[in-house]
């Protein structure tokens, strides 16, 4: 598995010598993998290897004893290992949102901050596994093009040497190499939706193709070069669109409905979800407005896309007083009014 990573690195040029790298470490099979791949390559590559481990407080004991477990293989590599506590449970109900999506959230805070505390990489030990789960999971709650991208190999300082590797390869690395490790009993449960995923959904497409997951794969890649392409395109159609006063409609639909709605997913800047694009769209010839996140609104009208800060007023609450024959500025807004 090695050498199939090393061509992973190749590919996607993930690391290169005399990187620092912090391995985000949960005990499973995957990320010991991972520790132990790298750390391998560790002289040959000049490797500063670290490692990170949080406790989500979900397990109890079991989660405890998962943090044992990292620190032992840590001291067996002679690897520094970072540790932290998140009561996950009471964060997503004070958040209200998932466990799974706090726990996510929170691993990557953590990640990100011994990043810019070490100057080290983040390597992740996401597999191909774990991206045809995400793929389905995407595709069921209506995936764009990004969405469809499934897992990128590389997310700004963030590396997954693993990617091109199966989990069944993965356990068989295990195996080969006599590498213990540890299991999340939650994997093993059907309330969390990647888990059906995992045991339910995954197993009967690989009857209908067994090597599933690299077909995945393949196609998540070739949708990452769209989305790449989309969003150079993207880029392209909000520069020549963009006046003084917002960005010209007449130029925006000339592009094809996939570049429009990319361009107009940047422009709303995370404020607009899918459905939001497409009432914009409609609003674009027909003008009018649309209520976005953020407290923003999408405003179309005499041939200008604009996006607007919500007030809490909608009319002028104020009055002024004209003299007669007389002449009267005032500032509304950004605009110097004569009367």
């Amino acid at each position: 598995m090695v050498n199939r990573v090393l061509r992973t690195n190749k590919k996607f040029s993930l690391f290169e010598n005399g990187d620092k790298i912090i391995v985000a470490l949960s005990g499973g099979a995957d990320s010991v993998s991972l520790l132990h791949v790298l750390n391998s390559l560790k002289e040959q590559y000049g490797l500063t290897l670290y490692a990170a481990h949080l406790n989500h407080g979900i397990r109890g004991e079991e989660a405890d004893r998962d943090e044992r477990f990292c620190k032992i293989l840590c001291e067996n590599y002679n690897v520094e290992l970072f540790t932290a506590h998140r009561d996950i449970p009471s964060l997503s109900k004070s958040q209200r949102i998932s466990e799974e999506l706090c726990g996510r959230n929170e691993r990557y805070a953590f990640f990100k901050e011994l990043s810019k505390k070490t100057g080290a990489k983040i390597a992740t030990a996401h597999t191909a596994s774990d991206n045809a789960e995400t793929l389905i999971f995407n595709i069921t709650r209506g995936a764009s093009v990004s969405g469809a991208s499934g897992i990128p190999p590389k997310r700004g300082n963030i590396i997954r040497p693993l990617i091109e590797q199966t989990r069944e390869q993965i356990e068989a690395y295990c195996l080969e190499n006599k590498l213990s490790y540890v299991t999340d009993s939650t994997n093993l449960s059907t309330d969390y939706t990647r888990n059906k995923i995992r045991s339910q959904i995954i197993p009967l497409l690989k009857t209908l193709n067994p090597s599933f997951e690299s077909a995945a794969l393949r196609f998540t890649q070739s949708a990452a070069e769209a989305k790449e392409y989309l969003e150079i395109s993207a880029e392209k159609a909000i520069e020549e669109s963009k006046t003084d006063y917002g960005y010209d409609i007449n130029i925006l639909e000339k592009n094809y409905k996939a570049v429009l709605h990319a361009a107009l997913a940047k422009i709303c800047g995370g404020s607009a979800e899918n459905h939001h694009i497409e009432a914009i769209t409609e609003k674009l010839s027909t003008g009018g407005s649309v209520s976005l996140t953020d407290g923003k609104t999408a405003v179309c009208t005499q041939g200008i896309l604009r996006i607007v800060e919500k007030t809490e007023k909608s009319q002028i609450d104020f009055l002024l007083e004209i003299p007669p024959n007389g002449e009267i500025s005032f500032e509304f807004g950004d605009t110097n009014v004569c009367a």
